[in-house]
């Protein structure tokens, strides 16, 4: 594997790690706040980007390339909203869009089709993760925060499976 692409990737496990440790935090502040449902949003999502991050590492360890683990910034962990909390999230999937969407522009330069055609997954993957995060960020805009309809908003978000 190119080296400048075996480097690249394994900044974005460390970037998919990070992701995971982040929305570990917001599930934190979603407990601490007595939402018990959006934490179980959170955690999943958890969950998803440490998978992201695994699914990377096969792959480099498939194509023989090294895998060389990067520490991983604190994340915040103290959110004004629970609107907030989505503010955040939208503005953080759409950076990972752009980190998954330069990876690829790179695999592409360096002529790795077996990369390209990988990093397809996680682009769809992207447009998901996107859409979900705005449509609650939008439902969380309409709602007032003391209202019954965010006690509604964290019961349908706790049902979340994953």
């Amino acid at each position: 594997m190119d080296k400048k692409l075996e480097k690249a990737f394994n900044d974005q496990i460390k970037n998919e790690f990070y992701s995971g440790y982040l929305y570990l935090a917001m599930a934190a502040f979603a407990e601490s706040n007595n939402l018990p449902g959006f934490a179980k949003w959170f955690k999943v999502q958890y969950k998803e980007e440490i998978s992201h991050g695994m699914k990377m590492f096969e792959f480099l360890h498939d194509k023989g390339a090294r895998v060389h683990l990067q520490a991983i910034p604190e994340p915040a962990f103290d959110f004004a909203s629970v609107q907030e909390l989505f503010v955040e999230t939208l503005k953080h999937e759409k950076k990972v869009t752009s980190l998954i969407e330069s990876l690829s522009d790179l695999a592409k330069k360096v002529d790795d089709k077996a990369a390209e055609i990988f990093l397809q997954w996680f682009i769809t993957e992207q447009v998901e993760e996107e859409k979900n995060a705005s449509a609650i960020l939008d439902t969380l805009k309409i709602i007032k925060p003391d209202s019954a309809a965010l006690i509604m908003l964290d019961r349908e978000l706790g049902k979340r499976e994953g």
